[in-house]
């Protein structure tokens, strides 16, 4: 199914003309909801603090999470306490659930479960954001969140928006779910205050940035990059958005791949799924897939974690921006501008 719509979205596939009415279906509806919160028929919580959402306009990985790391480091080198906010994609979440060192993907969600054996970051992850957020300040006293995607969530409010945009993908055939990938039109990114491209060519207005590879390490938690040997073959694999750029990063950086295999997004394994894949080989996966095998994973599993990087004249702009809504909200003991 997941080959079929890529072919649809991405590679001009006919069965997209079949989809149109339902994607006009969809915009209408959205249009509705968005019109509900800007005529305040719907309410909209606003923060004692600042909000950057992260997020995007279109269906599967871009480069969120590893934008949400960075937007971590480059606050707490500036003197911010960020915590990060998040659905919890994947995990069955009552209410609200703070998420600690070592948590298990199953109950939080592979992405929060990253993020804080990362950074160690304050999180909570909860289907009701503003919710989380509240939980966010009270519990650990945060002075930013971040909300790791939600830019469709209108009913938290936000200070500053931050659109990131695959730029390998874009935004494929540029048509509304079903027949696209889009959740929102492409008048969207001009309404964000930042949009970041990821991996390709960015436009006036826009921030390039590239995800550079961190060193090679053990899933069972041995951090020893040097004994893997990139001469060897390998397999890989990748359960996120877009599994193929993992795979032309690892080839591009030296590594033999004997096979690869690509997951969807967030998938769950098991110890004898991978273990059959592998065989005698090693197996080398994203970060992301990592904290979901922690448990079960044998000695020639590896993952390559990455970085992200981004200009100066992005975190320039950005922390202009922010000190501007800390200003505007000290300024105001409700946090509304």
């Amino acid at each position: 199914m997941q080959t079929l719509v890529n072919k649809i979205w991405y590679q001009g596939h006919p069965l997209r003309w079949l989809l149109l009415p339902l994607s006009f279906v969809f915009g209408l509806i959205t249009s509705v909801r968005r019109g509900l919160f800007r005529l305040g028929l719907k309410s909209q919580t606003t923060l004692p603090v600042p909000v950057i959402v992260v997020g995007n306009i279109t269906v599967g990985g871009s480069g969120k999470t590893p934008t949400v790391i960075y937007l971590i480091e480059l606050l707490r080198a500036h003197g911010f306490n960020p915590g990060v906010i998040s659905r919890g994609y994947g995990a069955n979440i009552q209410g609200v659930k703070p998420v600690t060192h070592g948590a298990s993907a199953t109950d939080v969600g592979d992405e929060p479960a990253m993020i804080v054996a990362r950074t160690g970051v304050p999180m909570i992850v909860g289907a009701k954001r503003v919710e989380a957020a509240n939980a966010l300040i009270a519990e650990f006293g945060v002075d930013v969140i971040i909300c790791d995607d939600g830019l469709q969530h209108y009913a938290l409010g936000r200070d500053i928006e931050l659109v990131v945009v695959d730029g390998q993908r874009r935004l494929g055939n540029e048509y509304l779910l079903p027949a696209g990938p889009l959740r929102e039109g492409v008048w969207r990114l001009k309404d964000v205050d930042f949009v970041v491209i990821n991996g390709g060519t960015a436009d006036v207005g826009q921030f390039e940035m590239q995800l550079v590879p961190m060193e090679v390490k053990a899933v069972n938690g041995n951090v020893v990059s040097t004994d893997f040997d990139k001469s060897q073959p390998l397999v890989a694999m990748a359960g996120i958005g877009h599994p193929a750029r993992f795979f032309d990063a690892l080839q591009a950086q030296g590594y033999q791949l004997a096979l690869s295999q690509g997951f969807d997004d967030h998938q769950a394994y098991d110890k004898k799924q991978l273990c059959d894949l592998a065989k005698n080989l090693p197996l080398m996966m994203t970060e992301k897939d990592a904290v979901k095998c922690r448990d079960f994973a044998q000695e020639n599993w590896w993952y390559l974690a990455v970085n992200a990087k981004l200009s100066p004249q992005f975190d320039e702009q950005l922390l202009s921006r922010l000190h501007e809504v800390v200003a505007a909200k000290q300024g105001n003991s409700h946090g509304i501008r």
